[in-house]
């Protein structure tokens, strides 16, 4: 029976505390497109596709307007391109043909994203893989739509470093090809260690190979709602703190569990996963590092911040198990920096800085999320970013992931602009110390002693 009270309770949540339905991502597999004419592909990814998700977008507006809360995107992933286009793909430019297609399908369907523009390269990279990877900077070049993920590392099989090194390359040349835009390329750009494969927000989506025909996968998010309600508790001890914020969570997880559920039937596709993930917008007061302000903090990265996140994290998650059977994703508290007007504030004073962001990885869903850095920073700068967070995911059998965006003509305190969801910051400084000789050894870092289970 519906309570009336929990029905005011979610009418306010929406109406001033931001509560949304951030997606709903269709996952589609393409391994049925697979051919080795290219053309042949290509027209086989834009019928899946197009007659796929359809009617993705005007279901999720149904149910938004039926419901009262509103759903924001609507977006599609698909199996990881670089196996798509294995056997039809031999050089970098036909990937860049498979993404125009991909381009050309989600204008037609009406979504904001497609992710999937990926490739696995936690132990090694196919030749494929490798054409894929060198395709990005043009294929985000020419594609507003189309996002980019790839997976370098896995506590089960190491890091691939001589990938890592190649994606620091790669993130400078998508900067380079989107440099008039404040290098937005790398915006949709992103690369993991333990990626999920039902994630559905973006850039990191892709549907995994273990997946089904077609899935709906549905993300949830709530800052604004979380922030309200720690808030009643300055004073109160951490037990109080942490019931508070799981019992938040199930409220907001029971919301994505009815839009999953609705749409799942409207649209005759079977339903995956609620990804909890408190994700933040520009938007005042959906925001992460003011829930971590309402815990106690004067500004998001001030000694306390790590322990803070990991309460908020931990406290989610354990409040959304018992909301779905089925939480999957990433589920747990983004921290991307551009995309939370408080976050880039307390870096823009100074308060949050780049060493910090990597500690509070050890702790969040992802990791270093959205952050702009100076243009001119060396591409073996970066691939020791990269690789730093990759070895905090493996040893921690955790997902973490890096979308910097090196801004090319900008320096340390500019500010760049992207707009929208994306947002904007001021670009942080970067620790000027060289780590090349590290970076250029190539090979692979071992898995873990503790990933031997079986």
């Amino acid at each position: 029976m519906v309570d009336l009270k929990e029905v005011m309770e979610t009418n306010n949540m929406v109406a001033s505390e931001n509560l949304d339905v951030r997606t709903i991502t269709m996952g589609i597999s393409l391994l049925d497109c697979m051919t080795p004419d290219l053309d042949d592909l290509c027209d086989n990814i834009y019928g899946k596709i197009t007659e796929s998700a359809k009617d993705l977008v005007s279901v999720g507006d149904e149910i938004a307007l039926e419901i009262g809360i509103p759903v924001i995107n609507k977006r599609v992933s698909i199996t990881p391109a670089a196996i798509v286009g294995s056997s039809a793909c031999k050089t970098a430019e036909d990937f860049v043909k498979i993404a125009e297609t991909l381009e050309k399908a989600a204008c037609k369907v009406g979504v904001n994203f497609l992710g999937g523009y990926s490739a696995l390269v936690q132990k090694g990279m196919s030749k494929a893989d490798r054409l894929l990877i060198e395709s990005i900077p043009e294929a985000l070049a020419k594609t507003d739509h189309v996002c980019s993920s790839i997976s370098l590392g896995s506590t089960k099989t190491g890091i691939d470093m001589d990938a890592v090194k190649l994606m620091g390359e790669t993130v400078v040349k998508t900067a380079e090809a989107t440099k008039d835009r404040d290098s937005v390329g790398c915006a949709k750009l992103v690369v993991f260690c333990n990626p999920t494969d039902d994630n559905p927000f973006m850039a990191g989506a892709f549907h995994g190979v273990t997946e089904g025909d077609k899935v709906i996968n549905v993300g949830v998010s709530g800052p604004g709602v979380v922030r309200k309600a720690v808030s009643q508790t300055k004073g109160e001890s951490f037990e109080v703190l942490c019931e508070t914020i799981k019992k938040t969570a199930f409220k907001i997880t029971r919301v994505g569990q009815l839009v999953a559920k609705e749409a799942s039937a409207r649209l005759d596709v079977p339903f995956g996963i609620v990804d909890l993930s408190l994700a933040p917008t520009p938007a005042v007061g959906d925001s992460i590092a003011d829930i971590i302000h309402e815990m106690g903090m004067e500004y998001c990265g001030a000694p306390g911040t790590t322990a803070a996140l990991a309460i908020l994290n931990d406290q989610v998650k354990k409040g959304g198990i018992m909301a779905s059977s089925y939480v999957g994703g990433l589920s747990g508290a983004f921290i991307p920096v551009s995309e939370d007007s408080s976050m880039a504030y307390a870096a823009e004073i100074g308060a949050l800085t780049l060493e910090k962001l990597e500690a509070m990885t050890c702790v969040c869903s992802v990791g270093l999320d959205m952050i702009a850095i100076p243009g001119d920073t060396s591409a073996s700068t970066i691939s020791g970013i990269i690789a730093d967070e990759m070895a905090i995911g493996m040893i921690n059998q955790k997902t973490t992931a890096v979308r910097v965006i090196p801004v090319i003509g900008k320096k340390a305190g500019d500010t760049f602009e992207l707009g929208g969801l994306l947002g904007s910051a001021k670009i942080m400084p970067v620790n000027p110390y060289g780590c090349a000789d590290f970076i250029n050894r190539g090979g692979r870092i071992p898995a873990p002693v503790h990933s031997f289970k079986n």
